[in-house]
């Protein structure tokens, strides 16, 4: 099969296509042919020689990604949810070794959930890493409850799209922030308030967000603070909260800290739930062939893609 290999963290450059046998599946994985694959900010930092790439340096024919919707081919021996032909999708293996830039991808029946009927495979896969982080944070982490008043940073990407969709299933009032050329998504995702991230005062807003999801990190961090209320909960996704930010959030009465999504089998059904019933559907921005992963990475590295970016075999 065809795989893409990193031997070493770099540019678009390192990134290798190469030919390797298919995986063969353990007992309890089944090996997929893969239809999509979703790209996300962590392949890149990856790729990079950051992000997991720490947890990863000592693999041998080094594979990344974790994303991935498709049709299953073969199954362990000990597998009882999938069967060969069933469409599914998930986050294989995050943070370790999902190894899913290749054709055929061997993953946990555990990491996995039937593909709806009604989704495409890009949708699918569009809907693993970004969305199991937003439903985590959401769901299980700050157990957002109707009424709460919630801010989403980023809301025009990746995690902020979806976090946005369920925060409003959850039915908590939603503000999202992004520049001015994405309020209307923002806004047409559900949120009820926008604010231009580059124009907004944040010192004149009143403290007002039970809960704030912060997928920016850096400074950003600070200004959130400053904007939840005493007994509050701010969740940081790409950077952790540094003793001094969190010393400051305590002297607040908020609970600030980092969350890293984990592949979830059981989380993978509900997000699939919630797709087929419609209330939360994934924006693809844009597709790439898999010979184009290089093209792909250097969109993603812009910082500025709207929702997310798929690659298709």
């Amino acid at each position: 099969m065809r795989a893409i290999i990193l031997n070493e963290p770099g540019d678009v450059n390192q990134l290798h296509y190469t030919e390797i046998p298919q995986p063969e599946p353990l007992e309890n994985e089944v090996l997929i042919k893969v239809k999509a694959i979703s790209i996300n900010p962590v392949d890149v930092k990856t790729r990079a020689g950051k992000g997991v790439y720490g947890r990863l340096k000592e693999e041998s024919a080094l594979i990344i990604g974790w994303d991935i919707s498709g049709v299953v081919e073969k199954t362990g021996n000990k597998v009882t949810q999938f069967k060969k032909g069933d469409a599914v999708f998930g986050m294989v293996n995050f943070p370790g070794h999902g190894k899913a830039y290749a054709e055929y991808v061997a993953a946990p029946e555990t990491h996995l959930a039937l593909k709806p009927a009604n989704v495409s495979f890009e949708e699918a896969a569009a809907a693993t890493l970004v969305a199991l982080t937003a439903y985590q944070a959401l769901v299980h982490h700050a157990k957002v409850q109707a009424g709460q008043n919630i801010l989403v940073h980023a809301a025009s990407g990746g995690v902020g799209h979806i976090a946005i969709q369920i925060a409003k299933y959850l039915g908590a009032a939603v503000t999202g922030t992004s520049s001015l050329k994405n309020k209307e998504f923002v806004l047409g995702l559900g949120a009820d308030k926008h604010i231009d991230y580059n124009t907004y005062d944040w010192n004149s807003h009143q403290d007002s967000f039970d809960f704030i999801l912060d997928t920016i990190g850096g400074d950003n961090i600070d200004k959130s603070i400053e904007v939840t209320k005493k007994g509050g909960t701010l969740i940081s996704i790409p950077t952790g909260l540094n003793e001094k930010v969190t010393e400051k959030a305590k002297l607040k009465g908020i609970e600030g800290y980092f969350i890293l999504v984990q592949s979830n089998g059981e989380d993978m059904k509900a997000i699939a739930d919630l797709l087929e019933k419609g209330i939360i559907k994934p924006f693809v921005s844009e597709t790439f062939p898999f010979d184009k992963m290089k093209e792909a990475h250097l969109q993603q590295e812009t910082g500025r893609t709207k929702g997310k970016i798929i690659i298709t075999l």
